[in-house]
C-alpha cells in the first residue's frame, strides 16, 4: 500500500473507501457526455478537468470559515452511449438510484446540461419534485431544438414537465418562444443584469423558496471572463463573487443534490474548471 498519494481522477475532498459511506453525505458521479452540443464541443472532458482542478484548493475555505472535510464518495464516471441520450439517461438514472439507496445525495459532474434531467427524474420518483434552482446564461426551455426533444437547449422544459418548479438565475439569452413560455407559465426568471445590479435582492428572494431544492449550475452562468471553456459562452454574466453569495443563501435550504455542468475544458488548470471545482468546494464546506 502506498501512502501520501492522491488520485486526480477523483475529487480532492472525497473518498473511495466504501466502509466510510455510512458517515458521508454526498456521492459524486461524473457524466462525460456531450452528444447534443451545438457550439463548442468538449464537455465530455468536464468531469476529469473539474476533478483535477479540485486539488488546487486549501483544506480550509477562507470565504466560509470552514473545511469541506471528507463528506463525499467519488463513484467515478457513469457509462455513456455517445449520440444516444435516452440510453445514457437510463444509465444515469440507475446510477443516481444507487447513490440514493446508499443514503447519499448526488453531486453530478457534467457533461452537457441534458444530464440534469434523469437526476431530477429519479429524485422526483422517490420523494416528489424538488424546486430546481437553475443557474444558467440560457433558459433551456425550448420544446425542441434542431428537431430534438432531448437537448441541452430543452432540458429545463423537460424538467418543468415532470412537475418541478424551476427558478432561473443569471439568464441573458433565449428565443422569443422560450421567453413567452416562461412568462405564460409563471416561471421565475431573474436575468443576469438584475442579479448584478442588485445581488442582495436576489439573495432575499431565494430565502423565501420552499424546500427541498436541487441546484443545477451551468458554468456559462458566469461571464466568459471567468468561464470561457463552456459549450455556449455568453457575455455579460455573473461573477464568482455573486455565485458565492448565492451558494451561501441556498446552503440554508434543504438541498437534495446538485450538479455542475457544461465544463468544456480540454486542458488542466484553466479558469473554467477551477471555478467549477470552487463551486463544489464551497457547497461541500457549507452544506
Amino acid at each position: 500500500m502506498l501512502l501520501h498519494t492522491e488520485d486526480p481522477l477523483k475529487f480532492a475532498f472525497s473518498t473511495t473507501d466504501p466502509e466510510r459511506i455510512p458517515e458521508l453525505s454526498f456521492g459524486i458521479l461524473g457524466v462525460p457526455f456531450d452528444s447534443t452540443t451545438t457550439y463548442v464541443p468538449g464537455t465530455r472532458f468536464g468531469p476529469l478537468a473539474v476533478r483535477e482542478a479540485s486539488y488546487s484548493f486549501e483544506s480550509y475555505n477562507l470565504r466560509f470559515s470552514g473545511e469541506p472535510g471528507v463528506k463525499c464518495f467519488d463513484f467515478g464516471d457513469v457509462d455513456v452511449v455517445p449520440g444516444n441520450f435516452q440510453r445514457t439517461a437510463e444509465f444515469i438514472g440507475d446510477s443516481i438510484g444507487g447513490v440514493l439507496d446508499l443514503g447519499l445525495k448526488p453531486i453530478t459532474l457534467g457533461g452537457e446540461h441534458t444530464v440534469t434531467l434523469p437526476v431530477v427524474e429519479e429524485l422526483t420518483s422517490r420523494d416528489g419534485a424538488p424546486v430546481v434552482i437553475h443557474l444558467d446564461a440560457h433558459m433551456d426551455m425550448a420544446d425542441r431544438y434542431a428537431g430534438e426533444r432531448y437537448s441541452h437547449a430543452t432540458v429545463m422544459r423537460r424538467v418543468h414537465e415532470i412537475g418541478a418548479e424551476v427558478i432561473q438565475i443569471g439568464v441573458r439569452s433565449a428565443s422569443a418562444h422560450e421567453a413567452a413560455f416562461v412568462r405564460e407559465n409563471g416561471i421565475i426568471c431573474i436575468m443576469a443584469h438584475e442579479v448584478m445590479r442588485n445581488p442582495e435582492a436576489v439573495s432575499e428572494a431565494l430565502k423565501g423558496i420552499r424546500d427541498p431544492v436541487y441546484i443545477s449550475v451551468d458554468m456559462d452562468v458566469l461571464d466568459p471572463a471567468y468561464a470561457p471553456a463552456v459549450g455556449n459562452p455568453t457575455p455579460c454574466g455573473l461573477t464568482p463573487w455573486v455565485l458565492e453569495d448565492i451558494a451561501e443563501v441556498l446552503s440554508r435550504k434543504e438541498v437534495v443534490g446538485f450538479d455542475v455542468v457544461e465544463v468544456a475544458s480540454t486542458g488542466f488548470g484553466d479558469q473554467t474548471s477551477v471555478n467549477a471545482a470552487k463551486i463544489i468546494y464551497d457547497l461541500l464546506t457549507i452544506l
